[in-house]
């Protein structure tokens, strides 16, 4: 197994996953993405706008339309009472009085207003919308002298208005949404870019830029998250320098007594013990050189030297020097202008990484600008791939097979000459190292 993930990677020494983050495609996505909540507030807006216009349009409807009923009933009505004083004035032995306009007796009266006189009190009234070609009627019928009389009013121009004003309706409730949800969407971005500030943060945070913070002004929910990250940023910031600073001065304090050791070593009699004590006095040694370079690539103490160097000799040049059967294939001669040590560095902890926890063969390609180390081992743990290495901590079933740091330098020598470093795992099985070696002159003195 090969080494867990810490919490941050150095700026510029990235993996695929976070490489991903920040595209275009992935803002393009977001935005037009149906469960973000941009869209969820529009449409919860939108619906409750949609609700309160059908609410208030059919509360408007009924109203209206009632009190276009209660004036045609009023005016039937008045109709009815002027038909009645007619009648009466007519010749009683007249069956029909068809020259006075405007009622009608007897069986010429609907069969609605004859069982409605014969079950309600009279007068009655009925609004007759059977008959669409005609338009709607409000009729009015009463008893008068023995004999059924009834009247109707056009309620034609009452029931155009209705339709009118629903229509009116509809289309100011389509203004209202079209002004409202552009304006929820405008509203909402502003919330929306003060969250994704804070994600940002966070993401720099992780990526390893421990000065960044939100610095959000407010006393919303918002800007009580802000103050969140902000702090938490501040604790981890403090633990992380705690950290540091214990490193160097373990590393430090560990010389001078290692000094002697190893002196003291030297000075034993040959002996099968003596050659366990040597190689375990070697390793602690290495150990402490590590600790020593950390602390440095910490403390933003390194700077890169940066000359021309033929790239494929100096990665054969280093591979050869770890002792370890390792293929190296280099096309045409590229020159990089970078650290030879460093990259030396670099190189050397990636072939030993991958013949330590991976497996044989081991290979190594040179390009243009880029140096590949590939093993054909289980490949990188998810985390790894994810959040990048972490110092002292192995995947290794066994403790001490490995202290966990060779990754974690190669990374920060890789951020100190500006190249970037990303792990990855092969669909055929196997773990990636990709060096990518910067166009220009390499970053000098940047934070590791």
């Amino acid at each position: 197994m090969r080494q867990t993930t810490g919490p941050a990677l150095a700026p510029g020494a990235r993996t695929d996953r976070t490489a991903s983050e920040d595209g275009p495609g992935h803002v393009l996505r977001r935005l037009v993405d149906p469960r973000s909540l941009r869209w969820k507030i529009a449409a919860g807006v939108a619906a409750v706008a949609c609700a309160t216009a059908l609410g208030i349009g059919i509360l408007v409807h009924r109203t209206t339309e009632a009190r276009d009923m209660n004036v045609g009933r009023g005016e039937a009505m008045r109709a009815l009472a002027s038909a009645e004083a007619e009648f009466r004035g007519a010749q009683p032995a007249q069956p029909s009085p068809s020259g006075v306009p405007g009622y009608l007796l007897g069986d010429d009266v609907p069969d609605e207003l004859l069982h409605r006189l014969g079950s309600e009190p009279a007068p009655v009234t009925w609004y007759d919308e059977r008959r669409p070609a005609q338009g709607p009627r409000m009729w009015a019928a009463d008893r008068v002298d023995g004999t059924v009389l009834a009247v109707w009013v056009d309620m034609g121009a009452e029931l155009r208005s209705l339709q009118a004003l629903d229509r009116h309706m509809r289309y100011a409730a389509l203004a209202t949404l079209a002004v409202v949800v552009p304006l929820t969407l405008l509203a909402v971005e502003l919330v929306l870019r003060r969250l994704r500030r804070v994600v940002g943060t966070a993401r720099r945070i992780k990526r390893g830029d421990l000065d960044a913070r939100t610095r959000s002004r407010g006393h919303d929910e918002i800007s009580e998250i802000s103050a969140a990250v902000d702090l938490m940023a501040d604790a981890l910031q403090d633990r992380l320098r705690d950290e540091q600073r214990f490193t160097a001065d373990v590393a430090h304090e560990l010389r001078t007594p290692l000094a002697g050791l190893v002196t003291s070593a030297s000075l034993l009699p040959e002996s099968e013990a003596t050659g366990l004590v040597r190689d375990r006095v070697q390793v602690l040694r290495a150990l402490v050189d590590d600790l020593l370079e950390i602390s440095r690539l910490d403390a933003g103490a390194e700077e890169a030297d940066a000359q021309p160097v033929p790239l494929g000799e100096l990665v054969a040049e280093s591979v050869r020097r770890t002792g370890l059967e390792t293929r190296v294939t280099v096309s045409g001669s590229p020159v990089a202008e970078t650290d030879p040590r460093r990259l030396d560095r670099i190189v050397t902890n990636l072939v030993l990484n991958a013949h330590r926890h991976g497996a044989a063969p081991v290979e190594v390609t040179v390009g243009e600008r880029t140096v590949v180390v590939r093993d054909h081992g289980p490949g990188f743990p998810p985390e790894v791939i994810a959040h990048g290495p972490q110092r002292f901590r192995t995947g290794a079933a066994e403790r001490g097979h490995g202290h966990g740091l060779g990754l974690t330098i190669a990374l920060g020598q890789a951020h100190v000459i500006g190249a970037r470093l990303t792990l990855a795992n092969t669909a055929a099985g196997g773990a990636v190292a990709t060096l990518e070696l910067p166009g220009r002159g390499p970053r000098s003195g940047a934070r590791a």
